[in-house]
Formats: C-alpha cells, structure tokens, sequence
C-alpha cells in the first residue's frame, strides 16, 4: 500500500496532516514527523499539520495557525493515529480533495480513499516509521528522534506488550544509523513542573479501589483549579499507576468544564476494555482506551461495568491469579 500512499503524496502540491482530538506524544509525532520527512523528500511541497496541540509537545515543533485553507485547493489529507472520523481534530479544515488514513488502532470506520492500518504495530510512529523507510522518503536525526519519542510514550517505556520485536529493531536502527540522543528525548517527554508532581502525589493519595480490581480516582474542577493544572493531566498521569498489584484494571475521570464533560482515561493489564468503552462512545486499544462522558453520574456507570468485566476476567479459567 505505500506506493498507492507514495503516488498521493507526490500527485498534491498542498499536504494537510490531522490527528485525533486531545493530542498525546504518539499522535504529535507522527504528525511532526511525517510532516518532516515530506518536505525533506520534496522541497516545493506545502506541508501542514492542524489540530489544538499541548505546550509541552512543542519539542517536537508546532502545529500550523492561523491557515486560511479555504483560500487552497488541490489538499490532500491525511490523518494518523485516529480510527474514526468523529474524533478527527480538524475543525478548520472543511474541503479536501483526496484523503489517507496512517493508523495503529483497531479497525472501526472506514472514512479515507486509502486506509493503511497496522494494529499489531506498537504506536503511529512505529507505522509512520516503516512508511517512511518503505517510500524512500528522506530521514535525519531530529526526524527519528520525534517518532522515538511517539514510540517511548505508546509502549509507556517499552513497559506495555505492544513493543514487539520490530519494534526494537527500529529503535536499534535510530541508534546505530542516526545516533538518536535517548536521554534528551526522555527528558523532554518526562519532566514535569513542580506543581504536577504535587498534582500526581493527590491522584496516590486518593485512587480508591472496586472490589473486583479497578482503581479508581476522580478529579473534580475544585482540584484541577486547585493546584491549576490542565485536564488533560489526569489522563496524562495514568499510567503511572500501572504496577499496583491490586489493580487489574485503573483509570482517572477528570471534570474538564470548558468543554463540558468528563474526560475519563483507563489502562488495564488483562480485561479488554477497547469494546467497553466503545458502548460509552470512546474506544481505543484493548489494554488502553479513553471516552468522554457527559457527567459523573456516567462515570459511575462504567466504574461499574467495568468493576463486572475484572470479575469475570478473574473468573474466567484461564485466568486464576489472586487478586
């Protein structure tokens, strides 16, 4: 499929690359560094990438303001690391006249011309990665670097089982042919501002616990005014917790009153939670998924539904661990 990809890239003058709504390292990068590599490889293309990005993802560059796209025509899409049309972050975007899908999650919709999807691949950077390689587009170091860090926050430091072999061997291949500097890539993705370590010591503080295995915290406008975080925090911070013994399945539920809702972020080291959450209109990974939700009364719902999903897990006769 990358010659079909490889053919659309070089047949449109003007390149718009999106992304999934509530950005994260994996998605950014992507983003950044399929952008990178294409005008790298084509020096009279226009390339941009759109969506509301985070501060913090700046590292890896910034996303493009302030584009009149009504004003171009002859656009190609393409949009990584989203499954459905509906979470798609391009709101100022409206007309386009060829469309790509670059994604690692489980199929849900079709809604692109050409649809290349790997969900056995550790993160949209892994398969950005590949394409790149694939299509002969120019690579350097800062390119690599982008989708190391995409990679590292996808697998939370390789920890997750979605690292596979060749995955490493990619990660070799950064190192050995682009000498990759790992530690100021780690550095950048995980230093954190004092008052978020204060925020994270609150979220241990208060994680509560089902009885069958979900942990669970919630976070309420109070407290994200509080100690003046973002929303997406919580969310961001959840997998930290992911080496408490009792927990099977963890997740934070964050009230985010700007956009009225409740973002809710789970992880999970057995029970697939991807089909759950998709019945609440989220969805994501099998051992990683998110939703919004309009209100903790909602919340509790899928607390619940999912407190019943580790207890049949625990129940099932493949899975006899003490919980």
């Amino acid at each position: 499929m990358h010659k079909e990809i490889l053919k659309a890239i070089k047949s449109y003058d003007n390149i718009v690359i999106a992304r999934h709504v509530g950005v994260d390292p994996d998605a950014m990068a992507s983003q950044i560094g399929l952008k990178k590599a294409i005008e790298l490889t084509f020096k009279d293309k226009n390339v941009y990438v759109i969506g509301n990005g985070s501060v913090k993802f700046n590292f890896m560059g910034t996303l493009d303001k302030g584009i009149d796209f009504n004003q171009i025509d002859n656009i190609l899409l393409i949009v990584v690391d989203t499954p459905d049309k509906r979470r798609v972050d391009m709101e100022e975007l409206t007309h386009y006249e060829y469309s790509i899908k670059i994604d690692h999650h489980p199929f849900i919709e079709k809604f692109c011309d050409i649809e290349h999807i790997e969900d056995s691949k550790s993160s949209a950077s892994e398969v950005i990665y590949d394409l790149i390689k694939e299509m002969k587009l120019e690579l350097n170091k800062e390119i690599c670097e982008i989708l190391f860090a995409g990679i590292v926050a996808d697998t939370n430091r390789f920890l997750f089982n979605n690292s596979g072999a060749d995955t490493f061997k990619i990660i070799s291949e950064m190192i050995s042919k682009y000498d990759i500097d790992i530690t100021k890539v780690y550095l950048n993705l995980y230093k954190r501002p004092f008052i978020e370590v204060k925020f994270f010591g609150f979220m241990a503080s208060n994680i509560d616990k089902t009885p069958n295995g979900v942990g669970v915290i919630k976070i309420d406008k109070n407290t994200i005014d509080e100690y003046k975080v973002d929303p997406a925090t919580g969310g961001n911070l959840i997998n930290e917790f992911n080496n408490i013994e009792e927990f099977l399945i963890w997740m934070s539920a964050t009230e985010d009153v700007k956009n009225k809702v409740i973002r809710v972020s789970v992880r999970s080291r057995g029970p697939v939670i991807n089909k759950l959450l998709e019945k609440y209109g989220g969805g994501g990974h099998a051992l990683a998924s998110g939703v919004k939700l309009p209100s903790f009364e909602e919340v509790d719902k899928l607390i619940q539904d999912l407190d019943i999903l580790c207890k049949e897990y625990k129940e099932s006769s493949d899975n006899n661990e003490n919980y």
